[in-house]
């Protein structure tokens, strides 16, 4: 294997890797190990491993990559003075999206039970069953629910980031469970039906947050809430059901480069903010996609300037965000190689106060514009 010229010691990246890989203490020299994602590369110097060589140079580095060359570690050269790591075959690139292989395929994501007609208000009892409810411990050992999110894999949700570190979160209120699984928040256990022809559900279930993940460029005091983006990693894995699945992301060339201008998608929640709730019943509403340009000329009126990064629909009177919950999220369906799916477009951004108001589109955060940063940040 080619060598390659060792790393400057201003390098900060190498040397945040080497910080937590420098405790291994086991000599090894040009052996063979096991990588990070299946197969047998070669126990050698950093240094002398051109594709994990070539990693470590991007800028910035992703904590995906970053993950990936801890996780390569394999020993300790005591002649050398420094780390050993299982390198790939030189015809064998090191993966640099370790996150995009712990998101779900069409198939494991995206698929609901029901085969009801879509229509009406409520939801049936087995649809989208990707929805999150955010719970916020409060004073008193009060809790309440105000805002929601979306399942993306059995270890994390998609959430807005106005509901992780927004303005308006009072300082007393930690975000500290996330919901699944729940239909009818007034009943413990969800059923419908009558007769025998009766569906019900498992109760939901209540996963402590261990990790809130805002994006780093989100901007609480923003009235254009820019990148309203989050992730939030939970203590313990999800176990699927039929009313507990996660939602596809748009990761093919086609939907990260879609045009949503009229457009049909659907809006999902229980209605909730920070001051208001709307049903105990899971919602549901169609809204067609609106052109940036037309969504710019109504909230110019505000000062507001949106950007690519975000997505309008709706601006019908009485729907929109009205049926969806803060951080809650915008799907719609998609076809390929015969398999139908549901995937997210959007998450709940904001809109008109109060909302629905005829002619002003709710802004969802884009989601295809952060798969990036989803992939890059999610770990197993």
């Amino acid at each position: 294997m080619r060598s390659v010229p060792c790393l400057g010691s201003d390098n900060l990246a190498l040397r945040l890797v080497l910080l937590v890989i420098l405790n291994c203490t086991t000599t090894a020299s040009a052996q063979q190990c096991l990588l990070p994602d299946s197969g047998v590369g070669e126990c050698i110097l950093l240094r002398n491993c051109t594709p994990l060589y070539n990693m470590i140079r991007q800028r910035p580095l992703p904590d995906a990559d970053r993950l990936y060359l801890q996780r390569t570690q394999c020993g300790w050269s005591t002649t050398e003075k420094h780390p050993l790591v299982c390198c790939p075959p030189d015809n064998l690139p090191a993966p640099t999206r370790v996150g995009a292989d712990l998101l779900p395929t069409p198939g494991q994501c995206g698929i609901q039970t029901s085969d009801r007609i879509y229509g009406g208000v409520n939801t049936k009892i087995d649809e989208f069953p990707w929805i999150a409810l955010l719970k916020y411990a409060k004073p008193n050992n009060a809790a309440g629910f105000h805002c929601g999110g979306v399942l993306i894999n059995d270890r994390y949700v998609l959430t807005a980031s106005h509901c992780v570190n927004g303005k308006d979160i009072p300082v007393t209120w930690n975000l500290a469970e996330v919901r699944l699984g729940e239909w009818d928040t007034a009943t413990a256990q969800d059923c419908e039906g009558l007769g025998d022809d009766v569906d019900c559900s498992p109760p939901p279930i209540d996963i402590a947050i261990v990790a809130k993940i805002p994006h780093p460029e989100y901007v609480p005091t923003s009235p254009e809430q820019y990148n309203d983006i989050a992730l939030l990693r939970l203590q313990t894995v999800v176990t699927y059901s039929d009313f507990i699945k996660p939602i596809c992301l748009p990761v093919q060339a086609e939907l990260r480069s879609k045009n949503y201008v009229g457009f049909r998608m659907q809006v999902a929640g229980w209605g909730r903010t920070a001051t208001a709730r709307f049903s105990t019943v899971k919602q549901k509403v169609a809204v067609d996609g609106v052109s940036l340009d037309a969504c710019n000329e109504v909230y110019s009126r505000e000062r507001v300037a949106l950007q690519p990064t975000q997505l309008c629909a709706g601006g019908e009177q009485g729907k929109d965000s009205c049926q969806g919950d803060s951080g809650g999220p915008l799907t719609g369906v998609y076809t390929a190689s015969g398999l139908q799916y549901w995937y997210l477009i959007g998450l709940v951004s904001f809109g008109p106060t109060p909302c629905g108001q005829a002619g002003w589109p709710g802004v969802y955060t884009k989601v295809d514009q952060y798969v990036d940063w989803v992939t890059s940040t999610i770990v197993a």
